[in-house]
């Protein structure tokens, strides 16, 4: 099943047999009001997945209101949740309703699920279990109409067993699992949405429509993608600005050099292992901490690690956390 028109796929964009079966399922999932857990490596685009089974389905005229995860504090979980009136604490000066009472109608897209303190796990829970919540400081309860999706890109039942998520939570979440393919695994997808990107990075930066070269195309395609689509994005956003020319060639596609340094030919074994590590421990620590906003502890619980030792390899590596505690997660294109 093809993708010919990418409106009638709720904006996602594919023709492999992996996406065909994920264009099914989104479909089939947008019609039941339940809950999903959307699931994905980074970069796979889940909250486009997600946007689509909204407005695929029968809430398409009403609220998706995406929320971060990672960015609510755990002290404010309670209020950023269900909401608060004035006065329920020292600076509520005003009433102010929570994201779900926001997305009423709609659906609540609760984005980096892992990364919900334990606290705000509790506080979901109890919401999901009956649809009902009671802003702070109230004396009422309301019943909630929102359909709530979810996405990680963790092994969430592996954080479960180390106890970094509640078991009865991922029960609630995963009554339907749609997991999002890996674009190595998408075939000639890779070329399709560079196409895409092109174009669009074309209008974006005023310039003459350029097209891709074989050489180009069959580099592309022989890529890992380890950041996925949202690698190949960007990778063609910086090609796209740096192309003046109205054939865009393998010589204007760039990566950075983290993705790229060789190991010195002469190294030894040891020497190169070594240096396989410190790259492997640098990169995993750095996209630990964007993906925590740098907060160690959150960092510590994801990764299985004492927070002690977590904290001994961020100095080793010479990562800045409060650089990452600025961050704001990109948003992908599938």
């Amino acid at each position: 099943m093809g993708a010919k028109k990418t409106e009638d796929n709720g904006g996602l964009l594919g023709q492999s047999g992996v996406f065909a079966q994920l264009l099914e399922m989104v479909r089939r999932l947008a019609a039941f009001d339940g809950t999903v857990l959307v699931v994905g490596e980074t970069g796979t685009g889940k909250e486009l997945v997600a946007r689509a089974i909204h407005y695929l389905g029968p809430r398409r005229n009403l609220p998706f209101l995406p929320v971060n995860c990672g960015a609510i504090p755990d002290t404010l979980v309670e209020s950023e949740l269900f909401g608060h009136t004035r006065g329920a604490f020292t600076d509520a000066r005003d009433s102010r309703a929570g994201v779900i009472a926001q997305a009423e109608g709609g659906t609540l897209f609760l984005d980096e699920i892992e990364t919900l303190s334990v606290r705000g796990q509790v506080a979901l829970l109890r919401f999901l279990q009956d649809h009902e919540y009671r802003p702070l400081g109230a004396h009422a309860s309301h019943e909630a109409n929102v359909r709530v999706l979810a996405a990680s890109n963790v092994d969430l039942e592996a954080l479960a067993e180390r106890g970094g998520f509640r078991h009865d939570l991922l029960y609630r979440l995963e009554v339907f699992k749609l997991e999002v393919p890996a674009l190595r695994s998408r075939g000639d997808d890779v070329t399709l949405l560079a196409e895409s990107f092109v174009a669009r990075f074309c209008r974006e930066y005023h310039k003459p429509p350029q097209t891709l070269a074989p050489d180009a195309v069959a580099y592309l395609r022989q890529h890992a993608w380890p950041g996925n689509v949202r690698q190949l994005e960007n990778l063609i956003r910086r090609a796209v600005f740096l192309c003046d020319d109205a054939v865009l060639g393998l010589s204007h596609i760039t990566f950075p050099a983290s993705d790229t340094a060789p190991v010195p030919r002469n190294a030894s074994f040891r020497e190169a292992k070594a240096r396989a590590i410190a790259s492997f421990e640098r990169s995993y620590l750095s996209d630990l901490l964007a993906h925590t906003r740098g907060n160690i502890t959150m960092a510590a619980r994801l990764s299985g690690k004492e927070r002690s030792r977590l904290t001994k390899l961020v100095k080793k590596h010479g990562l800045d956390r409060s650089r990452y505690s600025l961050n704001t997660p990109d948003r992908s294109t599938v």
